[in-house]
């Protein structure tokens, strides 16, 4: 927590020196984008940030929100969490009643922490780690996120129900997300559903080359699967995992979804992927697909990654919340974002609390990846989620 008070105070002193706030015209209320619109995490923003303008689009065709036009206003944190404060400080000068924030706990805070300061409600697009809200930064921080103590044991539930009881976790310690993923997957496998064959770590931004992580996975015969939570660098990970002759499946979380790096690993097979839901047409939420389909009638091709659902999520949530409340105020807002209980959203079932401001058993889509090509295969929810410690 001695990281974030130390973002607590730079924004509040960041704040204090900021210029007076603009005013939204009287037919308008702001929603500002303080996340990465460049660099290297600026994929995983990219596709939930159109998915929250989309949802945007509908309800300003449909008269707006309490008789008032949505207008967004961005700012590029450019993936780096010192200018998140900035960033977050730029949009609220222009009047904006909920802050969007990166899709990471560690990026994203920073930017959260500036808006709960000015107390307006910051919702990640889909940080993951359960620190990202009370516990991290406030009571005003929400995230759209699948919580990763219900993701990590998501995937171990899956895993035994195919009968496999072995694993390696090759885990990236890049960021606390990915860090999370393995910690709550060993809470559950280890609750009578498996045990670990093997495991070593590896750094995503840092580790270019993996011959001693490759020859750990080769050292674990028993090993029926490998848990990869791996984050941005992960594809070149898994291209020597299987170069190396590795052929055992490969099953990973919500931060390797999408189609952007497929191409990085040529006829990729036996991987699958938890994710929101489906975007290569074939989701079997009709309601999901329609939005999928709107999207690429609007953007001219499919997202490329599914977090665009949890971006429309947010934008369905907020707005729900303020009609709810009959306000734009930000206190009595999130008041009725926490009584959400399996609310149907885009983004699925989603439950807020006044404890919980993440999402710990949404159901998650399982993708399949075969011969370089994605299927969903099917939806499913967690039965226990394992105690959630800090």
């Amino acid at each position: 927590m001695r990281k974030l008070t130390a973002f607590m105070a730079g924004s509040a002193l960041a704040l204090s020196l900021g210029a007076g706030s603009a005013q939204a015209a009287d037919n308008e209320v702001v929603v500002g984008a303080a996340i990465a619109l460049s660099s290297f995490i600026a994929p995983y923003d990219d596709a939930p940030f159109k998915g929250a303008q989309l949802a945007i689009d509908d309800i300003n065709a449909k008269g707006g929100l309490l008789g008032k036009q949505i207008k967004v206003v961005t700012a590029d944190t450019k993936s780096d969490p010192a200018q998140g404060a900035n960033a977050a400080i730029a949009v609220l000068e222009q009047g904006a009643e909920l802050v969007l924030v990166t899709c990471d706990f560690d990026f994203g805070s920073p930017a959260a922490i500036t808006a709960q300061a000015k107390g307006k409600i910051a919702f990640s697009l889909c940080a993951g780690d359960p620190k990202f809200g009370v516990q991290g930064i406030g009571d005003l921080a929400f995230t759209m996120g699948n919580g990763t103590p219900g993701e990590g044991a998501t995937i171990a539930e899956w895993a035994a129900k195919r009968g496999w009881t072995k694993a390696f976790i090759l885990n990236d310690v890049q960021v606390e997300y990915t860090k999370s993923i393995s910690k709550y997957f060993k809470a559950r496998w280890a609750d009578g559903l498996g045990t670990i064959a093997g495991e070593d770590t590896v750094n995503g931004q840092t580790d270019t080359q993996i011959p001693g992580q490759i020859s750990s996975i080769k050292a674990a015969k028993d090993a029926e699967f490998i848990l990869f939570p791996g984050g941005p660098g992960g594809p070149p990970i898994i291209r020597q995992i299987r170069a190396a002759g590795i052929t055992i499946p490969i099953v990973m979380p919500n931060s390797l979804d999408g189609s952007y790096w497929i191409e990085a690993v040529p006829d990729l097979s036996n991987a699958f992927v938890f994710t929101m839901g489906s975007i290569y047409g074939d989701d079997p939420d009709a309601a999901v697909q329609a939005v999928m389909d709107k999207y690429k009638a609007k953007y001219g091709g499919p997202p490329v990654t599914s977090y665009m659902l949890s971006g429309y999520g947010i934008i369905e949530t907020w707005a729900r919340a303020v009609e709810r409340a009959g306000t734009f105020e930000a206190k009595k807002v999130a008041m009725e974002i926490e009584k959400f209980k399996d609310e149907p959203l885009v983004s699925g079932l989603t439950t807020f609390s006044p404890e919980w401001h993440i999402n710990l058993n949404r159901p998650q889509l399982v993708i399949e990846i075969q011969n370089g090509k994605h299927k969903a295969l099917e939806r499913t929810r967690v039965e226990k989620v394992p105690e959630v410690t800090f």
